[in-house]
């Protein structure tokens, strides 16, 4: 199996093992439908030419494309998944794409509070631990968390999603630049700022949440103290799911989609084998550089920005970014020299002498009539020190090599590619012998 097949099949597992039905949106939807859903990255959207009077966009995410399935066919329970391409006018980069696929599972409907949450970050757990990518973490945090600490620092209300916005730098840049952009930028004074940052940069296990529970000021406030409350709450169910020890809970993660409302999280690679509660606040220099590798929240309000009554369906989700981490897995590969395979081919079918193609296409025929995977190249006399390079360059595991001898015996020669070992293969035996080995 490909590295890229093997991704998406361990991430299409675990959505059905879930219960998730697949579903499809269109690739294209009104802009009017996409508008004022992202914040600072609708900029990134992707706007067609006027096609006889209605303005089209390439979809940016699969949240707001599937809140807008919702609201039109009055559905109130699903749970989701879909795997499909998005598109982005961003700069490109490593793992960083204009066109990509998005995995995403999400759960609509109205259910007791935190527990579709909790799944959700199970299925992350999951994925992730079944990558084998290295060392990750998954930070948490919770929109009203932020924007009452925000209200307790004296952050105007007008000001608070474009504060998040500079928020969310905050794994990708320094606090002095973050704090800089806050005062120069988005006219915060230092006063408020610097409050702000002794909250923003906290991140941390249960201690944290209780280290909040009890401060004179966000004490305070009632929206975050609803949002601790639940914090606490999927903390321990994400204890029961056996997820928390690779959970912290970051202030600093803001997620700058506008139609996050409750607890948002995000996935990123550690460099070494930290644990996640010993990473330092915001140490950019143990997260592997890729971003965040899958990332998601609850957004209670979208479904009812799209219905004509304004009926609400709470939902929540999580999007895997599948570009970055097959970026990831094909740079592991490498490191460890693995062949990076590109096909599933089980055996190739070759020959050591000339005048032998005849044979080699009666071979494969019958090995594909078996429903073996096999190729041959497509030369009458190809030598064989290149058909075996072939089998090298592409991780080929074995060959079935047939020349005059095995012809008269009755055999096929079957040799595996990395330990160089040959033996005579009955012809009759050749399949099972082949599927034994391969599968």
């Amino acid at each position: 199996m490909t590295i890229r097949e093997k991704v998406f099949s361990i991430i299409l597992k675990s959505f059905k093992r879930h219960g998730a039905e697949g579903i499809d949106t269109p690739v294209f939807e009104l802009k009017e439908t996409l508008t004022g859903k992202y914040g600072e990255d609708s900029k990134l959207i992707y706007d067609l030419k006027d096609q006889g009077g209605e303005q089209l966009s390439l979809r940016y995410d699969l949240t707001v494309p599937f809140a807008r399935y919702l609201a039109m066919n009055k559905i109130s329970h699903i749970k989701r998944y879909q795997i499909s391409k998005v598109y982005r006018r961003d700069n490109p980069g490593r793992g960083r794409y204009r066109e990509f696929y998005q995995c995403d599972f999400d759960i609509a409907g109205h259910y007791d509070p935190l527990l579709p949450d909790a799944e959700c970050l199970k299925i992350m757990y999951e994925i992730l631990s079944e990558l084998e990518l290295g060392g990750f973490l998954i930070k948490v945090n919770d929109r009203r968390l932020l924007y009452g600490i925000l209200a307790t620092c004296g952050v105007p209300d007008d000001k608070f999603r474009t504060v998040s916005t500079v928020i969310d730098k905050m794994d990708k840049i320094s606090w002095d630049k973050v704090r800089r952009e806050m005062i120069e930028e988005k006219d915060l004074s230092p006063e408020i700022v610097d409050r702000l940052g002794e909250y923003i940069r906290l991140n941390g296990g249960l201690a944290v949440l209780e280290h909040l529970c009890n401060d004179s000021l966000v004490s305070q406030n009632t929206m975050a103290m609803e949002a601790l409350s639940d914090l606490k709450l999927l903390h321990s169910y994400l204890e029961i799911f056996g997820v928390a020890d690779k959970v912290t809970f970051d202030l600093g993660l803001a997620r700058g989609l506008d139609y996050y409302t409750g607890v948002i999280y995000e996935a990123v690679l550690l460099r070494g084998p930290e644990e996640p509660h010993n990473v330092p606040d915001n140490d950019t220099d143990k997260i592997a550089g890729f971003g965040s590798i899958a990332a998601g929240g609850r957004y209670d309000d979208l479904v009812g920005m799209f219905d004509s009554k304004g009926r609400k369906v709470p939902c929540v989700g999580i999007s895997i970014g599948i570009e970055r981490i097959l970026s990831m897995a094909e740079r592991k590969a490498e490191e460890s020299f693995k062949n990076i395979r590109t096909t599933e081919t089980q055996v190739l079918v070759a020959s050591a002498q000339p005048h032998y193609l005849e044979e080699r296409m009666r071979l494969i025929t019958a090995l594909w009539s078996s429903g073996i995977k096999a190729e041959m190249l497509h030369k009458k006399n190809p030598k064989l020190l290149s058909q075996l390079q072939y089998c090298e360059k592409t991780g080929i595991p074995l060959v079935a090599i047939i020349g005059e001898q095995e012809l008269r015996d009755g055999v096929v020669k079957l040799r595996d590619v990395t330990t160089r070992e040959e033996v005579n293969i009955p012809r009759e035996d050749l399949i099972k012998e082949i599927q034994k080995r391969t599968s």
